[in-house]
């Protein structure tokens, strides 16, 4: 079937999302400004997904589930906050501060006015977290990134990052002081369980080819209020979002998506976009509709890695930098935020624990026991002192944070679109969306805007991806030479 099939002349052109998160508000975003009648499905009484914020009714605060972040490498998602007029809502930062233990920061800074891949280069030096010997390491390895570039990732599919580590050797130490905190901030799994191509994505991509590629940012509001236009936006065509509606199943005839069965009733839709996690979109699809279509055939295979949040408001300010990563503990990063107007507190920070399995189970006292003893670590005063201050504290564990972005996911992670020729052939109004589906891209919010902008672009004919940021001249040289 073709993609024009299905919608007939002068007819109203309806799309069903399934799934309120980043994936699904950009898909929504995209498919309302080409024109399309979007009815977009959420179970939640708010949108964002695992990127969204809660009233906290214990502390009276709102409050993010998870600290998210933007880079300038994520084109995508930078778009869809420009599309939703959010973008000044976002404080970018270009120090990232690396604590050394005893109230010691190191900090890593783009330099004003240096050249991609130069940029880094003088703070890099100036750090002491390292060695001379151990910063020769990493700058051996960063070399190889810079030389492999796109194409030269390719033969790292399907293995471990820390098996790229071994091949360039980095020290132990290295690997855990400063490859593993990125990695697994950004691809919620040490080096050792890693899949290299994400790994190497984002190091190249996020940190080589670009000055502003590194920047981050962070909201300036709590995250569900970044979404706040997009009702507008898809009621502009004559649509609507159906939060509080639980879908329970896609509509298959045998060879399309007719809609989507709701608890209140069916959605009819002459294309439907499937952007829930894989585990999710399995408990949707019918043992019909999954066989025949070849995208649906690996979504149990999918598993998941879990981040712990821990919100900590204190009496008085206790971090005198915005962002602190602490390499070699158990909690990995501290952001710094400032109080509501009229908060009886005068500092929040938010402690970041990705691959958090370790910690499920632990009552709330002792998450909070845990991360003041790597704060106080870190910030060079005892623990005691530290909970003195304490004013209160929120844990907040998502499971299913991120699909696990171990070795040999990407052979499963499945197109938008099912395409002619697939051994099953494929339902060709069904368009799959998600950070889990083939986007190149570690689990992230980038992921996700992406995979939603493609399947909007896919299904109304109209949008495109975001491009990436230009590699630099200096980058396209070592690649030409190396």
């Amino acid at each position: 079937m073709s993609v024009a099939e299905g919608v007939q002349e002068g007819v109203q052109r309806t799309v069903a999302i399934v799934g309120g998160g980043v994936a699904g508000i950009a898909a929504a975003v995209a498919a309302a400004d080409a024109g399309w009648r979007v009815e977009l499905v959420e179970t939640r009484i708010k949108l964002g997904g695992r990127a969204t914020s809660f009233d906290d009714v214990r502390s009276g605060v709102e409050l993010d589930n998870c600290q998210h972040v933007v880079m300038g490498c994520c084109t995508s998602m930078l778009e869809l906050y420009d599309r939703l007029g959010v973008l000044d809502e976002i404080e970018w930062h270009e120090t990232l501060w690396f604590a050394r233990g005893g109230g010691a920061f190191d900090r890593l800074a783009i330099a004003p006015v240096l050249p991609a891949p130069l940029h880094y280069s003088p703070s890099f030096a100036g750090m002491k977290l390292f060695s001379l010997a151990e910063k020769w390491a990493i700058a051996r390895a960063f070399l190889a990134i810079l030389r492999m570039g796109p194409k030269g990732r390719v033969r790292w599919t399907g293995r471990a990052f820390g098996e790229f580590l071994a091949e360039t050797r980095q020290p132990p130490r290295v690997v855990e002081l400063f490859w593993d905190p990125v990695v697994i901030s950004a691809c919620n799994l040490p080096s050792a369980r890693c899949e290299a191509a994400h790994a190497l994505k984002v190091f190249d991509e996020g940190m080589l080819v670009h000055r502003f590629a590194g920047a981050v940012g962070v909201a300036r509001v709590p995250l569900r209020r970044l979404y706040d236009r997009v009702e507008e936006i898809v009621a502009s065509t004559g649509g609507s979002l159906r939060l509080r509606t639980s879908a329970k199943a896609l509509a298959f005839d045998g060879e399309r998506v007719t809609g989507v069965v709701c608890d209140d009733g069916l959605v009819n839709a002459q294309r439907v976009i499937a952007a829930v996690p894989p585990d999710r979109l399995a408990r949707l699809c019918s043992a019909t509709l999954r066989a025949a279509d070849k995208r649906l055939a690996n979504l149990e295979k999918f598993t998941f890695s879990p981040i712990l949040g821990v919100h900590l408001a204190f009496k008085r300010p206790v971090l005198s930098v915005p962002n602190l990563s602490l390499s070699g503990r158990a909690t990995h990063w501290l952001f710094a935020h400032e109080p509501p107007a009229g908060a009886p507190f005068a500092q929040r920070l938010e402690a970041v624990v990705s691959t958090a399995d370790e910690w499920d189970g632990l009552s709330e006292e002792e998450t909070t026991r845990r991360v003041l003893a790597d704060a106080a670590w870190a910030l060079g005063v005892s623990a005691d002192e530290l909970s003195r201050e304490l004013a209160w504290s929120r844990p907040v564990l998502e499971r299913h944070a991120t699909f696990a972005s171990t070795p040999g996911v990407e052979a499963i992670r499945p197109r938008t679109t099912a395409e002619a020729g697939d051994l099953k052939g494929g339902v060709a109004n069904l368009y799959l969306a998600g950070e889990w589906t083939d986007t190149g891209w570690p689990s992230t919010m980038e992921g996700a805007a992406r995979s939603g902008f493609a399947a909007a672009a896919a299904c109304t004919g109209q949008g495109r991806v975001a491009p990436d940021l230009p590699p630099a001249a200096l980058v396209r040289l070592f690649r030409a030479i190396g």
